[in-house]
């Protein structure tokens, strides 16, 4: 696998976390993720995000972005 990049693209999110459904939770994140195999990197990031109710991909990218 890659080696670790700084940064996770909407397109590399959205890869470990397709078809999840909406609303969830952080915890949920990284199930699904966990579920899709995702690196570290990817695992890493998700578990920094705000602890709270996602509502969209695009809400998921906005806690991401909060933490890089």
């Amino acid at each position: 696998m890659a080696e670790y990049q700084k940064g996770i693209s909407p397109e590399n999110l959205t890869q470990f976390l397709g078809g999840i459904k909406f609303p969830c939770s952080k915890q949920d994140l990284i199930s699904h993720a966990r579920r899709n195999n995702a690196p570290r990197n990817v695992l890493d990031t998700l578990e920094r995000i705000p602890d709270r109710t996602y509502n969209s991909m695009a809400d998921v990218m906005s806690g991401v972005g909060k933490v890089e």
